[in-house]
């Protein structure tokens, strides 16, 4: 989605922006999913999520988390207490759950005022259909 939607619509107040965890690939998605959580505790909760996308392939587990956080220097044992103790474990459940009664069934999924965009989109597709919907709003 990226930083012109921010600049464009976001950080004016145009649109509000909200984001839900969705667990659909597995243990591995849980834990990616709590680790971003975790994450933000520590004010980091973007560029780990960043990072889970851009730098992990294949499964995602305990380690793998740990290596993300280290990478960006968290504090390991605020983030180890936090994942052992599945503090996100219901939030990201609910999330889930709440995600799949809208539908969705992938990510990345946006939600725009009722209408779905699936898949990673350029912010042109995004553009037109906030666009449309400000506009019918006036």
């Amino acid at each position: 989605m990226g930083r012109q939607i921010d600049e464009e619509y976001i950080q004016n107040g145009k649109v509000r922006f909200g984001y839900w965890q969705l667990v659909f690939l597995g243990e591995g998605s849980k834990v990616s999913a709590e680790a971003s959580e975790c994450a933000g505790d520590q004010g980091v909760f973007w560029e780990y999520h960043d990072m889970i996308f851009d730098q992990v392939s294949g499964s995602f587990n305990q380690d793998t988390a740990l290596a993300l956080a280290n990478q960006l220097g968290l504090d390991l044992d605020v983030f180890e207490t936090c994942m052992e103790t599945e503090k996100y474990g219901s939030l990201v459940l609910a999330d889930t759950e709440s995600a799949q009664l809208l539908g969705v069934k992938s990510t990345p999924s946006f939600l725009i005022n009722g209408q779905f965009l699936v898949g990673a989109q350029p912010y042109e597709a995004f553009d037109q259909i906030i666009r449309a919907e400000l506009e019918g709003q006036n």
